[in-house]
């Protein structure tokens, strides 16, 4: 049974996405498991596809190093195995991968989510399935009781919000602005619109695209989310490191400080919430 409605019941949910195999698989466990030491409640996990069309620069170039160092479905399973953490994790990934997975084109995309379901995962984000094309993604997942997050752009309303919103659980991923992902210098005035039309949704509302530090964090909770979604600020990190030859310990306690800065900062706008949000 998925974890993750745990991790938004006592305050905001902290959520760092790594792309799993990068730079090699044995610094990538580093890494996640560093994330969890320096606050993490949910972690999502990047299984690396070749066309990852939501991606910018950062993440694809991850994607790119994960792939070149052998990344594959089954390694995934195998490096979810043998994460020792102990908070909810989730696979970000393309439906390509999701579909084809195993052989009978009848148990699609079935055979994924059982094996997801089978290693320890909670849930998935999968950014180019549309909400209209994903009931058998939604079935399989209600099958094995995982979640199924979608992202919610600044655009989206009407119909195609309602749609998503029929769909969605575990949170809803709130894009903070239009475009690609990757870190910036500020976050996005979109995000209090976005956070205004879900505000009728009684699931837990996720902000990403662009989060970078803790004063983000905290400013983006303060204004009502439920949690901060934060990759290529991460991935950043990994990358600078790969590049200088830094050992993967050094990154790894590089990841942790970030981490837990982006918590404590994210907790810091809880704080400011008015009235204050009661936890349960």
């Amino acid at each position: 049974m998925s974890r993750i409605p745990e991790a938004f019941a006592d305050g905001p949910a902290f959520i760092p996405y790594l792309a799993v195999g990068d730079p090699d698989y044995e610094s990538s466990i580093e890494y996640v498991e560093a994330l969890e030491r320096g606050g993490a409640d949910v972690i999502e996990l990047g299984l690396p596809f070749s066309e990852p069309i939501a991606e910018g620069p950062t993440i694809q170039n991850a994607v790119v190093r994960a792939l070149e160092g052998g990344m594959t479905p089954t390694r995934f399973f195998e490096f979810v195995e043998e994460l020792d953490v102990d908070v909810p994790l989730v696979c970000m990934t393309y439906y390509n991968l999701i579909y084809r997975y195993g052989g009978e084109r009848a148990e699609r995309p079935r055979a994924f989510v059982e094996k997801a379901a089978e290693v320890g995962l909670d849930g998935f984000v999968v950014p180019d399935l549309p909400a209209e094309e994903a009931d058998p993604l939604r079935e399989a997942c209600d099958e094995f009781d995982l979640d199924l997050v979608f992202i919610v752009a600044p655009t989206t309303e009407g119909q195609r919000l309602e749609r998503i919103m029929e769909q969605v659980s575990g949170y809803v991923y709130v894009q903070a602005r239009l475009g690609v992902t990757g870190a910036r210098s500020d976050v996005s005035t979109q995000t209090d619109e976005s956070l205004g039309r879900l505000s009728d949704w009684d699931v837990p509302k996720a902000v990403g695209f662009g989060i970078k530090t803790g004063e983000h964090a905290e400013r983006i909770v303060a204004g009502g989310a439920d949690g901060i979604i934060v990759g290529s600020a991460l991935v950043d990190i990994v990358a600078e490191g790969h590049e200088n030859g830094d050992s993967a310990e050094a990154v790894a306690d590089r990841l942790e400080q970030k981490a837990r800065e982006l918590s404590e900062g994210a907790e810091k706008g809880f704080a400011q919430r008015t009235p204050h949000p009661e936890r349960t």
